[in-house]
């Protein structure tokens, strides 16, 4: 399975009332594909806000995307948890829901062994047929996927690719040796161009929601031999990259990126807690990113 290589991690609109804007939902997935040249979506990952929707919401999700898509762009089902039983369900749910892969996170909070995380994605693996991309991201999970865990875990037909954002170094273990349909993702805007040089195939962005066309370039400039143009690319939008996350102070994703859809017309609404909606001088900020 080639998910492609740019991959946007989607925000879940909601409404006033903090329930799905399902209308809201169809045009930000047109506009993923139609305007910022995503090749797939992430649906209820950690940007879609995963941890404050219920089971119900993720499947109604899962089955909206892959129906409104309808074959323009790959969806996966982000099905993750810290419960494997629990992620097996969801991933059997999603498998039902017709879409083309899952995103499975390190479990949080728990903080299993090597051993326990292999087994944890083994039997989630061995539930499904669905190609599998793992997840390791351990500023949110307290616990780190290591290279070599990832490497066996590489080895079982059906998991595919792994979004990483440990370290640069780890792309490059990863990649230097993982068998060749083995992909590995950048799950860092800043460092994407940076992990793709080092051995990495594409990017899970969030970024991408709003410069997503231009990242698709960057890419495509680095892949076909033009580094220069790639790293004039990067340059230019770094700023973009770590607005959305620094701002000019750490705000939690997706808190920033959903206010910059507004600014482009997308009524994506807020988050819902614990998060909360940015400040004035915050808004004022990620307003400054994209004058």
């Amino acid at each position: 399975m080639d998910f492609g290589r740019l991959i946007t991690a989607m925000v879940t609109p909601f409404n006033e009332q903090g329930e799905i804007h399902w209308e809201e939902t169809a045009r930000l997935i047109d506009y993923l594909i139609a305007d910022q040249k995503s090749e797939a979506l992430v649906v209820s990952g950690t940007t879609g806000e995963s941890p404050t929707l219920s089971d119900s919401e993720k499947v109604q999700l899962f089955e909206f995307a892959v129906k409104h898509a309808a074959g323009r762009c790959k969806i996966i089902a982000g099905t993750g948890s810290n419960n494997t039983a629990h992620s097996i369900h969801l991933t059997q749910e999603a498998e039902r829901a017709g879409v083309d892969g899952v995103l499975l996170v390190v479990p949080y909070y728990n903080k299993p062994s090597q051993e326990g995380l292999y087994r944890h994605f083994e039997a989630i693996a061995n539930s499904t047929k669905l190609p599998v991309m793992l997840y390791n991201v351990p500023g949110r999970t307290a616990a780190s996927l290591s290279a070599s865990t990832t490497l066996r875990l590489a080895q079982l037909p059906n998991i595919v690719a792994t979004k990483e954002c440990a370290s640069l170094e780890q792309v490059t273990q990863v990649a230097a040796v993982a068998p060749e349909q083995f992909k590995v993702y950048s799950g860092d805007d800043a460092s994407g161009l940076p992990a793709i040089a080092v051995g990495a195939y594409g990017i899970v962005s969030v970024a991408s929601h709003v410069v997503g066309a231009e990242m698709k370039q960057m890419i495509d400039f680095f892949v076909s031999g033009d580094a220069q143009k790639a790293t004039q690319l990067h340059q230019k939008l770094f700023p973009v990259f770590k607005g959305l996350f620094e701002c000019p102070q750490p705000l939690p994703n997706p808190v920033a990126v959903k206010f910059a859809l507004t600014l482009r017309g997308l009524d994506v609404g807020s988050v819902r807690l614990p998060l909360i909606a940015p400040t004035e001088d915050e808004q004022s900020f990620i307003r400054d990113l994209f004058n």
